[in-house]
C-alpha cells in the first residue's frame, strides 16, 4: 500500500505583510489579536457602549502571555496574508466568524509545508482573534481535530528538529573551566546556568526577555527573591529557593529549589560567587552583573546564549539552547533514582508533560524492571499513570 504523498499547496499562504486596509493596522505582532479589528465584533448592536465593549476585549486579550500573542499574531497574519491571496480575495466578513470550509482550506493549503505545530499555532491565532473580541468560534471541532492531525502526518522531514541533547554536570564543568575568573558576566551566566539547571526550571524564567530597558516590567527574579540555604523540617538538610514572579504555567509566580551539588557545579558555590562579585540591589535582577564600567546590567537570555556558544566552542562541547538545561535536569535527577513524582514537582509541572524530555529511557527504567525491582515500594506512586499498566 503507498503512502500518501504530500500535497503541494494550492496557494502559497506566506509572503511579506502588505499593507491589510485601515480594520488591520501596522502594530507589533504581540498586539493583533486586539488591535486587528474584525469586520465585526461579538458586542456589537448590543446595549454596551463602545468604551465598555472596548474595555471588555482588552481584558480578553489578557487571557494569554505576551510571548503566546506573539506567536498568535504572527499566525493570524499568515492567515490574513493566505485570505488576500485567494482569487477573488476572500472579504473580511468570511474570515471573522469564520467558518467551517475556509479554515480547512487554510489547513489544506499549509500542509506539507509547515510543522503540524506552526499549523496548529497559525489556527490557534485565529481561535484567539474570536474569543478576544467575544465572537463565537463556530468551527467544527471534529473536523478541526482531523485537519491538524493531518498535518502532523504529512509535515516535510525538514520541519522536524532533532532532539535537543542534554546538558550535563560534566557539560556544566567544561564551560567553567573555560570562563574567566575575573569576569563579571561569566560569574553572573554560570550562576544563572546552574540555577536553571538544577532547579529544572526554564532559562527564560530566570534570565531578562527582549532588551535591558525592558526589565522594569520584567517577570524575571529580583535579588529580594532569593532565599539562600533555608533549613528545612529536616534538620540539616538545606535548599535555596528563588521565587519567579511569574511563569508560563501561573501569573502568581512560583519557587524553584535547588540545593548544594558536588564538584564545580554547585549552584550554591556559583550563586555566592556572582553575589560576592556583582552585588544586585534587593530590587535590582538576581543575575545583574557589573559592566567593565561598573554599570549594574540585567542578564538577558540573549546574552546568557551567546556567551555558552563562545565558551561551549573553547571546551569543544556542543552548544545549548535553554531548553537543554531542562531537559539535563529531568535526566540528571531520574538517573540518580529520584521518583518520577519528585521530579514533576521540582519542576513545576502540573500535568506528566516532563516526560517529552526523558532520553536514555533503558538506564532510567532499569530499577524498576528488574525481576526484583529496586525501588518496587515506590513504582505505584512514583512512575507516571501513563507508563503504569
Amino acid at each position: 500500500m503507498s503512502s500518501l504523498p504530500s500535497p503541494l499547496p494550492s496557494t502559497e499562504p506566506v509572503g511579506p505583510l502588505e499593507p491589510l486596509g485601515p480594520c488591520f493596522p501596522a502594530v507589533p505582532v504581540g498586539k493583533r489579536v486586539r488591535q486587528w479589528v474584525p469586520f465585526r465584533q461579538g458586542l456589537d448592536g448590543t446595549r454596551i457602549t463602545r468604551a465598555a465593549a472596548d474595555r471588555v476585549y482588552d481584558v480578553l486579550e489578557r487571557t494569554w502571555e505576551s510571548t503566546t500573542l506573539d506567536t498568535y499574531g504572527s499566525g493570524l497574519g499568515t492567515f490574513h496574508i493566505w485570505c488576500n491571496k485567494q482569487v477573488p480575495p476572500v472579504p473580511d466578513s468570511r474570515r471573522c466568524a469564520v467558518d467551517t470550509p475556509l479554515i480547512l482550506e487554510f489547513i489544506a493549503c499549509c500542509a506539507g509545508m509547515y510543522s503540524g505545530s506552526t499549523i496548529k499555532n497559525y489556527v490557534y491565532g485565529v481561535k484567539a482573534w474570536h474569543t478576544c473580541h467575544a465572537l463565537s468560534w463556530r468551527v467544527d471541532e471534529v473536523h478541526l481535530s482531523s485537519a491538524l492531525t493531518a498535518v502532523e502526518r504529512l509535515a516535510p522531514p525538514t520541519s522536524r528538529k532533532p532532539k535537543r541533547p542534554p546538558v550535563t554536570p560534566e557539560w556544566l564543568e567544561s564551560i567553567v573551566s573555560k570562563m574567566d575568573p575575573a569576569s563579571h558576566l561569566d560569574a553572573a551566566v554560570f550562576a544563572c546556568l546552574t540555577a536553571v539547571f538544577w532547579s529544572v526550571s526554564r532559562l527564560g524564567e530566570f534570565a531578562v526577555k527582549g532588551a535591558v530597558a525592558s526589565f522594569s516590567s520584567s517577570k524575571a527574579p529580583r535579588r529580594s527573591d532569593l532565599r539562600e540555604r533555608v533549613r528545612t523540617q529536616q534538620g540539616e538538610l538545606f535548599v535555596s529557593q528563588i521565587h519567579v514572579p511569574a511563569t508560563k504555567a501561573t501569573i502568581e509566580g512560583e519557587v524553584a529549589v535547588y540545593s548544594d551539588q558536588p564538584g564545580a557545579s554547585d549552584p550554591v558555590a556559583a550563586m555566592s560567587r556572582h553575589l560576592a562579585l556583582n552585588n544586585p540591589g534587593p530590587q535590582d535582577h538576581l543575575f545583574a552583573y557589573r559592566t567593565p564600567a561598573g554599570k549594574l546590567t540585567p542578564l538577558t537570555r540573549h546574552k546568557v546564549l551567546a556567551r555558552v556558544r563562545e565558551l561551549a566552542r573553547l571546551a569543544s562541547v556542543p552548544p545549548l539552547t535553554g531548553h537543554c538545561l531542562r531537559i539535563g535536569g529531568v535526566l540528571v535527577y531520574l538517573l540518580r533514582g529520584i521518583p518520577f513524582d519528585v521530579v514533576k514537582v521540582l519542576g513545576r509541572w502540573a500535568s506528566e508533560a516532563f516526560t517529552i524530555y526523558l532520553r536514555e529511557y533503558a538506564d532510567i527504567l532499569a530499577p524498576y524492571i528488574q525481576s526484583t525491582p529496586l525501588l518496587d515500594d515506590f513504582t505505584r506512586v512514583a512512575m507516571p499513570a501513563r507508563f503504569r499498566r
